[in-house]
């Protein structure tokens, strides 16, 4: 069967990440306004997980650029869209800006065929989160020397990197890309259960001979896994 035949038959997901920062002027309304606001946008998002998959996390106190973090998945970019569309329409949609938003699509990765194992990034086409405490997300962009690198010298490279990877098997990469969609090449989340356990990961991977041709990975963003009623009440 030919490539294109069998990447016809692989279903493949647009995936959003929409940062929000809730304006000071909303914490001085009334507490019965504020408290409607919260009520509306939160039936919205619990009502959105029934037309795609939906995660919401907060990044007060991570972050001072943005408050909180919806992760939305569908193999339909015009659901997600839909989706912000409603909240929107919501009261508290008029104290939000989106300092940061990044759109990519899920693909097979073609470094990880031999380091395979279940659950492994090869067969991520479809995001399956596994609600850890922590997602941590970031854009990502390579130096325009490595895509002229042969094949075989960036396996060598990314053989490595994932070798490196696989020390610490309770961090789970979701690697999405956005070449022509979005400002980034790729969009790269990690699940996992705390800070430092990620933080010495990532320090592992700049000793990688890949490292070298990272052009950007910021920002970055630390977000706490929690229902969209424990977000938004974070807020004030």
């Amino acid at each position: 069967m030919s490539e294109a035949k069998t990447a016809e038959k692989i279903i493949r997901q647009v995936v959003k990440y929409s940062f929000f920062k809730l304006q000071p002027e909303w914490r001085r309304l009334s507490a019965k306004e504020r408290s409607s606001h919260v009520s509306e946008y939160a039936e919205v998002v619990e009502s959105a997980r029934e037309s795609v998959l939906l995660r919401s996390y907060s990044t007060v106190g991570m972050r001072g650029d943005v408050d909180f973090m919806l992760w939305m998945v569908h193999e339909d970019a015009t659901r997600i869209m839909n989706v912000h569309a409603r909240l929107n329409r919501t009261a508290l949609a008029g104290y939000l800006t989106s300092p940061h938003s990044f759109l990519a699509t899920t693909k097979r990765s073609m470094y990880v065929d031999k380091h395979e194992h279940p659950g492994s990034e090869s067969s991520r086409t479809q995001i399956v989160p596994r609600d850890t405490p922590y997602l941590f997300v970031y854009p990502f962009v390579k130096t325009r020397p490595w895509y002229a690198l042969s094949q075989d010298e960036r396996q060598k490279m990314m053989s490595q990197h994932i070798e490196f990877g696989h020390r610490y098997p309770s961090v789970t990469i979701n690697t999405s890309y956005s070449f022509g969609i979005d400002d980034q090449e790729f969009v790269v989340a990690f699940e996992g259960n705390n800070l430092q356990e990620f933080m010495d990961l990532v320090m592992d991977l700049r000793y990688t001979k890949a490292s070298a041709y990272t052009l950007r990975d910021t920002p970055a963003f630390t977000c706490v896994n929690l229902p969209i009623s424990e977000v938004l009440a974070a807020l004030g």
